[in-house]
């Protein structure tokens, strides 16, 4: 067999994170501390994972595709997309780079926003030996990129703040460097300020929704993936304020 064989506890629970399935998409809710594609740490990708399964389940004794048209950070949870055709990948990966992907976030944070609800737009330069991103003045370095996202605060719980993002482009690390901008650490962030890591090493950002044309027949997919149980309280906030239904970023602030 072309894969490694999955236990049962893990064959199950890879069956019961898929949130989207057809021959062209599979969509999956990640774990915190899982990562996407293979990296220099030499731990299993969820890739990886997810082609053993395909195998096993599928009965299929050669090799399983599975492409990767985008990527969370290792400590970030939620919704992450794979195409199953190399046809899928290009299509879905030129949606992504076209903007034509609607991603939604949730964080949760250390203090809430002064507005409720405003557009970010932060110039981010990325230094690569600290794998950070900083704020920046627009001009001051040549590899600086324009970042923009529109953020809602939904409510709070007993210590922290409910924070729905709306991602306008795609930068390194772009909601925790412009939340912490406004003050507006993401609980764990220890990178960008938090006072304490979370126990399990995540950060509370959990990519919560998504909204792309399907890669062949171009309907609208829309998949949502469930909170970590961890987010004590946030249940309540989200039954209060359904998924935002978003803002034109050509809207005036």
């Amino acid at each position: 067999m072309e894969y490694r064989n999955l236990t049962e506890q893990e064959y199950k629970d890879l069956e019961n994170r898929i949130l989207y399935e057809d021959n062209h998409l599979l969509i999956v809710c990640k774990k915190a501390g899982e990562i996407v594609q293979g990296d220099k740490t030499g731990d299993e990708p969820l890739c990886d994972k997810y082609k053993a399964f395909i195998a096993i389940r599928n009965s299929k004794p050669g090799k399983v595709f599975l492409g990767i048209p985008h990527r969370l950070d290792r400590p970030v949870s939620g919704i992450t997309v794979f195409a199953k055709t190399s046809k899928a990948l290009e299509r879905l990966s030129e949606s992504f780079r076209e903007g034509a992907v609607r991603k939604i976030y949730l964080a949760l944070c250390t203090a809430a926003p002064a507005q409720p609800h405003a557009l970010l737009e932060n110039w981010l330069i990325r230094k690569e030996a600290m794998n950070k991103s900083f704020i920046t003045e627009k001009g001051r370095f040549k590899d600086a990129k324009l970042a923009k996202l529109i953020y809602t605060h939904l409510g709070d719980t007993d210590r922290y703040h409910l924070i729905q993002v709306e991602l306008l482009t795609g930068r390194h690390h772009q909601i925790r460097c412009q939340l912490a901008g406004i003050g507006c650490t993401i609980k764990g962030d220890l990178k960008y300020g938090a006072p304490r890591s979370n126990p399990d090493g995540s950060i509370s950002l959990h990519a919560w929704s998504i909204s792309l044309p399907h890669p062949v027949t171009k309907a609208p997919v829309q998949v949502q993936a469930p909170v970590p149980s961890s987010w004590k309280g946030v249940s309540a906030l989200l039954t209060a304020h359904p998924l935002h239904p978003g803002t034109n970023p050509g809207d005036s602030y």
